[in-house]
């Protein structure tokens, strides 16, 4: 087994249990390694501190997921699963709810392994070498704990090329439905297409801040930007908001958005669907006057990387300042960064620019992020990527 010596003070984050050794941590490579296989990293005096994957093509050289200078046990993987599904116990049991995400890749000990639950599906993704040689084998232990009718791969995420990893889709194991399948979140009833829908099919993530929105939905209008399925509309109905207005890019999502009103008995709700460019769309709206009771801003990532933080801090204030100049006094506004090159205290203060250039006042109710499913280890931060406010617009 290769051994990856780090240079002076690098060994710092490596005994703070953070899991990602960059490339320009790395000193020397004692022996060789293929991309995907397990090395050790050790300090500048050759002590071995953690193992990981290894992957050249990659700026982090080494994913870890092993502490100490022992081998890695050939059943850690399979314990490692177990771990993970075992914590998702409470969702398991509850009635109301059949979809969730069961790895949540580094805070599960298993670096670039995702699994999402919907009904009796899995979707997998595996998002660097190592985890893709593995992906055969814990299929088939998925399987035998859950036993899903079918494990699917759904490896089609923008992070794969920077792993040199092309893009896969296809069944693992089992026979996948034919057409959408449904799932139940929260008493709600989803129709999701597992193969051309964005991430694993749904924004399981969000599951949670849907539930927030809704309290206070009754009696209001609604702006749902960048709706996708109509998520957040669905819940906003059922809590008898009066009027919907979804905006999405894609007349696919906008389309599966009204079936999904439809199989929840929502249909009757004035429900205005529109098709185009949501900064374009909310300039329209303000050239116009429209104004809303609560606003969702739900937007794609933006910054994948610090490297797009600037231009990604213009556009979370482009489109929350539009927002704000188009909700009622009063009004509510629920606005979401998933990019991990954004962190919670930057958007709070982006937010707070744009409240100033739209001369509102704004009361933070909520700070919102991913849901349990979805946890954060302390030594990895970088995990909680979802960030969201709940504001009351004066």
């Amino acid at each position: 087994m290769a051994i990856l010596i780090l240079k002076d003070g690098k060994e710092k984050s490596v005994l703070l249990r953070h899991p990602w050794v960059f490339a320009n941590a790395i000193r020397e490579i004692r022996g060789h390694a293929d991309p995907g296989d397990i090395v050790k990293i050790a300090d500048k005096r050759g002590n071995i501190l953690a193992s990981g994957f290894y992957n050249p093509a990659s700026s982090i050289r080494v994913r870890l997921f092993w502490w100490g200078n022992q081998t890695v046990p050939t059943s850690y993987f399979q314990t490692a699963l177990n771990n993970a599904v075992k914590r998702r116990a409470p969702l398991a049991k509850a009635s109301d709810t059949n979809a969730y995400r069961l790895v949540f890749s580094e805070s599960d000990f298993l670096p670039g392994l995702i699994v999402d639950r919907y009904a009796d599906v899995l979707v997998l993704q595996t998002l660097n070498p190592g985890m893709e040689r593995l992906k055969e084998t814990l299929a088939g232990h998925l399987m035998e704990l859950l036993h899903p009718i079918a494990v699917i791969e759904k490896n089609d995420a923008d992070t794969r090329k920077l792993e040199g990893l092309p893009v896969k889709r296809g069944i693992l194991k089992g026979v996948a439905p034919d057409g959408p399948i449904e799932i139940l979140e929260n008493g709600h009833r989803f129709l999701v297409d597992l193969d051309g829908g964005q991430k694993t099919g749904f924004y399981l993530d969000q599951r949670e801040n849907r539930a927030l929105v809704a309290r206070y939905a009754e009696g209001k209008t609604l702006l749902d930007a960048f709706s996708y399925t109509g998520g957040f509309s669905v819940y906003a109905a059922a809590a008898k908001a009066t009027r919907l207005t979804r905006v999405d890019t894609s007349r696919e999502a906008l389309e599966s958005g009204k079936r999904n009103l439809t199989i929840n008995g929502l249909d009757a709700i004035q429900d205005e669907a529109i098709r185009g460019n949501v900064f374009q769309v909310l300039r329209g709206f303000r050239d116009r006057g429209r104004q809303f009771g609560m606003i969702v801003l739900d937007p794609p990532k933006l910054a994948a990387t610090k490297a797009h933080r600037d231009r990604a801090i213009r556009g979370y204030k482009d489109i929350n300042l539009l927002a704000l100049k188009l909700l009622k006094p009063g009004g509510t506004l629920a606005t979401f960064s998933c990019s991990g090159g954004i962190d919670a205290d930057t958007f709070v203060r982006t937010l707070s620019w744009a409240a100033k250039d739209a001369r509102r006042e704004v009361q933070i109710l909520h700070r919102l992020h991913q849901g349990p499913d979805h946890p954060v280890l302390l030594s990895f931060p970088e995990a909680a990527y979802l960030k969201g406010l709940f504001c009351r617009v004066l």
